[in-house]
């Protein structure tokens, strides 16, 4: 065998289709035609500034957001992959407002697809790592066209999920609610080999990704959680911690897949009108069903992000997620302190960060 004796995806999706009887092999053929789109997308990024593909767009998408050059393209890509096959009956992506309607001329499917076509897309000219991230539901009403209400169903009815990731080897990594799974693409035969099978996330870690600069606009469970961490070893937890921070949240992710950790992109302040920075839909929802498969836990500090109910396609939400020791924690500290009865000594008004009353 060509792969070393490892299964290709294709090879894994028919042993999985297998375990179900009554399958149809519709979502086996959906996911080869995203892990088409990701390969794509891989092939642009690796070109960089050879292949024309970096800077600005010179426009916004749905939230507001200046699109690179590279968002466009990559939306397009999905797009383009996943409309003509008749697997799904309507697409919700972050860089378009409303709902995606395929063209009269391609048949229905019984799934919905929502995608991020490339997280990270501000690292893309200094060359960080990027990634696509995607979640599959099935369609309230197969085989017409999806009602935008339709995806707005929580995390919990996700059949898949996963992201590819662009870095010095491009990977794609899968739950199809039996474990999470991470396929590497052998550049020279095109196929995604399983390298990593069953990944497991460490229930402990002593490794916290956040961004410091919002410290100042962190809720009080949030700042007592990153006090007691740098307070380090003479400090509460007795231990050292190391902080991360890539902003990719396919990156951090994969990070915490491979050796445990903890994000936090957690609600603040900062804006009382939003309810955090990352999108439920094909961002939070995704990435905790990736990480509970893999024994890891998913919140938004006060609740389980994948029994949030949905209440508009581009939702956002405050996002805690990875070793389930310090997430349980991190939700402790929501549930103990009052609002606004913390004092940081960290990131207060003496702190090295100084924070605004």
């Amino acid at each position: 065998m060509p792969t070393g004796g490892k299964p290709n995806l294709t090879q894994f999706l028919i042993e999985e289709r297998r375990r179900v009887p009554d399958a149809t092999g519709d979502l086996n053929a959906l996911i080869t035609d995203l892990s088409l789109a990701c390969k794509a997308i891989s092939r642009r990024v690796a070109r960089g500034a050879l292949g024309g593909v970096l800077g600005s767009a010179a426009s916004a998408n749905a939230q507001g957001e200046d699109q690179r050059t590279l968002d466009v393209i990559s939306n397009q890509m999905f797009l383009r992959a996943n409309e003509w096959g008749g697997h799904v009956a309507g697409m919700v992506s972050e860089e378009m407002e409303e709902a995606y309607t395929l063209p009269a001329q391609y048949p229905r499917g019984k799934y919905l697809l929502m995608f991020d076509p490339l997280d990270g897309s501000s690292n893309i000219d200094v060359n960080v790592t990027v990634g696509s991230i995607f979640s599959v539901i099935r369609a309230v009403t197969p085989e017409v066209d999806a009602r935008p209400e339709d995806f707005l169903r929580p995390g919990t009815s996700q059949v898949c999920a996963g992201y590819a990731i662009y870095g010095p080897s491009t990977m794609l990594v899968l739950t199809l609610g039996k474990g999470t799974h991470a396929f590497t693409l052998d550049p020279v035969l095109g196929e995604w080999v399983l390298s990593h099978p069953n990944l497991r996330v460490p229930a402990k870690t002593r490794e916290f990704a956040i961004n410091a600069s919002n410290s100042r606009f962190w809720e009080p469970a949030v700042k007592r959680y990153i006090d007691e961490c740098m307070a380090g070893q003479p400090g509460p937890r007795g231990a050292d911690f190391n902080m991360r921070w890539i902003a990719s949240l396919v990156a951090e992710t994969h990070r915490i897949l491979m050796r445990g950790g903890v994000f936090m992109y957690p609600r603040d302040s900062n804006d009382p009108g939003k309810r955090g920075r990352l999108r439920l839909l094909y961002e939070a929802n995704p990435i905790s069903f990736l990480v509970e498969q893999a024994g890891g836990s998913a919140s938004t500090g006060r609740k389980r992000v994948l029994d949030v109910q949905p209440e508009s396609l581009h939702q956002r939400i405050g996002f805690i997620f990875g070793s389930s020791e310090e997430v349980e924690r991190i939700e402790a500290y929501y549930r103990e302190e009052p609002h606004e009865t913390y004092r940081s000594p960290l990131f207060g008004k003496r702190g090295l960060f100084a924070i605004a009353d």
